[in-house]
């Protein structure tokens, strides 16, 4: 069972962990422990150094100084094989299964006693008892390319129970799943906790580290700022460790909204090789408000920014900004009609990675021949102090910005340098950014809502459509299947929604 609160010899130490890559210090003399049966989180902002830690840890990277001790004694791990070898495993954020394998095979795939002809029933029988012991609802035939993300993620962590781990680190182990799957995983994290195995979550998401955790070990900037206890675990000074300064995140309403329809969506329907992907979908966006579309990735969200965006044409259904048809017009056609778009594919779709900043912010503005470098070079600079853009400079190419700060010149763009925008389309606004950058963007979004904009919040991120939504929908499947005012949601009904579970 759980540990917290006594005196335990630790599972795993960590000493002076110092770890580089060229021209950065992730990792800067970092002490860390776990003991057994505790669940010990790694919190940070994106870019702290707690993932680079977590793979130290497991043995993918090696450092440059300091040791790792398990079980009092030091180990020396130059591989993920050499961490298994001492029971530690690492589930990281982005899965790394075979989609046409079932489930079994998946599990057994690269294990050291693997033969060259399979028992498939011993195989099945073994990881059905795992499923079973840690309340990990699977079924060892099923092929994992049919599986939800919540059932892909309990396929990693059943691999890892079946390789022998007695100690495994959850990278950002919420980021895909809708809230229904978040309360699956903790029942699994405290289960394999009870079972006296030890747990490090590495996660930037505040509220859920306060409800999972015996211990909070918070990094900034490669360093280690503090560490407290279940108990004494205040989400504003956790926060406060984070940043390096006070933060304040409070839902954010609209405060003067108008009837004045900017945005129309009537009986959209799209189909993609014969699948429908988008269902009947109405929708309004007035002056002055913020609407939140929530669903968990895959669910038609993406589709339908993009065709809000003009980006895609659907077979019926139509589409009209600022009271101008749009859905057959295309990308420019809804521009001119006054919609600016963040997309979520930040370098793919909405920046041009090759050019500078100066450059994507004129890149969709009407322009003749000459462009005003200078003038733009101002706005650059001031953009830059506006929303902390961690840059060499307005002239640096945005391929070489960490994606969160790619993701802040494209929002300055959209937000302010598109000329005569009332109708915004934002994706993921602040997926990547630390929780200083959330807070500035919430703030920016709230400034647009009061001038007038109307806007279109699609967003994974149940927490961010919460604090920001004065109307919140839930997209299942290509259908809208639920929508309550922002004032009065109800967490737990939108993340059944989200989990397609009747409300």
């Amino acid at each position: 069972m759980s540990q917290a609160g006594r005196a335990v010899a630790p599972a795993l130490v960590a000493r002076g962990i110092t770890k580089r890559f060229p021209g950065v210090v992730a990792n800067d003399s970092v002490n860390f422990d776990v003991a057994r049966g505790e669940v010990h989180t790694l919190l940070g902002e994106n870019g702290a150094g707690k993932s680079t830690l977590a793979s130290v840890l497991c043995g993918l990277y090696r450092p440059e100084e300091g040791q790792l001790l398990r079980n009092g004694a030091e180990i020396r791990l130059n591989s993920p094989r050499d961490g298994l070898s001492q029971g530690i495993a690492m589930v990281h954020q982005h899965f790394r299964l075979v989609d046409r394998f079932t489930v079994a095979e998946n599990v057994v795939l690269g294990h050291k006693s693997l033969s060259f002809v399979l028992d498939n029933a011993a195989i099945e029988e073994r990881v059905a008892s795992i499923t079973q012991e840690f309340g990990l609802p699977l079924d060892p035939r099923a092929v994992v390319g049919e599986l939800s993300a919540g059932e892909r993620q309990r396929v990693e962590i059943v691999k890892a129970l079946y390789q022998g781990a007695e100690l495994l680190l959850l990278d950002e182990p919420t980021a895909l799943l809708a809230p229904p799957e978040v309360e699956k995983l903790f029942i699994t994290v405290r289960a394999m906790t009870h079972a006296g195995k030890s747990v490090v979550f590495v996660s930037h998401k505040l509220g859920e580290v306060v409800d999972i955790s015996d211990r909070i070990t918070v990094m900034r900037a490669g360093k280690v700022t503090g560490s407290v206890r279940r108990g004494d675990a205040d989400v504003r000074r956790l926060a406060e460790l984070m940043v390096g300064r006070e933060i304040n995140i409070v839902p954010r309403r609209a405060k003067s909204p108008t009837s004045d329809v900017l945005l129309s969506i009537s009986q959209v329907h799209l189909e993609r090789e014969g699948a429908e992907i988008l269902t009947d979908i109405n929708l309004e966006g007035r002056a002055g408000e913020i609407v939140g579309v929530s669903g968990v990735a895959g669910n038609g969200q993406r589709d339908l920014a993009e065709v809000v965006a003009g980006l895609r044409m659907p077979q019926r259904g139509n589409v009209t900004v600022c009271g101008v048809p749009t859905s057959r017009a295309g990308a420019l056609g809804a521009r001119r009609a006054g919609l600016a778009y963040v997309p979520e594919d930040r370098l793919g779709t909405g920046l041009a990675p090759s050019l500078s900043m100066v450059d994507n912010l004129v890149l969709t503005r009407k322009r003749g021949f000459i462009v005003d470098r200078k003038s733009a070079l101002r706005e650059s600079e001031g953009f830059i102090r506006q929303l902390e853009i961690k840059t060499p400079g307005p002239l640096t190419p945005t391929r070489k910005l960490s994606g969160g700060n790619a993701q802040k010149v494209l929002l300055a763009r959209e937000l302010f340098a598109v000329s005569g925008a009332r109708v915004l389309i934002v994706c993921s606004p602040t997926r990547g950014l630390d929780v200083g950058a959330v807070e500035a963007v919430h703030a920016l979004l709230d400034e647009a809502r009061d001038a007038g904009k109307a806007i279109l919040m699609i967003s994974e991120d149940l927490d961010e459509v919460m604090t920001l939504a004065d109307r919140v929908m839930v997209l299942y499947r290509g259908r809208i299947t639920l929508e309550q005012a922002g004032i009065d949601a109800d967490l737990d009904r939108i993340g059944r929604a989200m989990a397609g579970l009747a409300s």
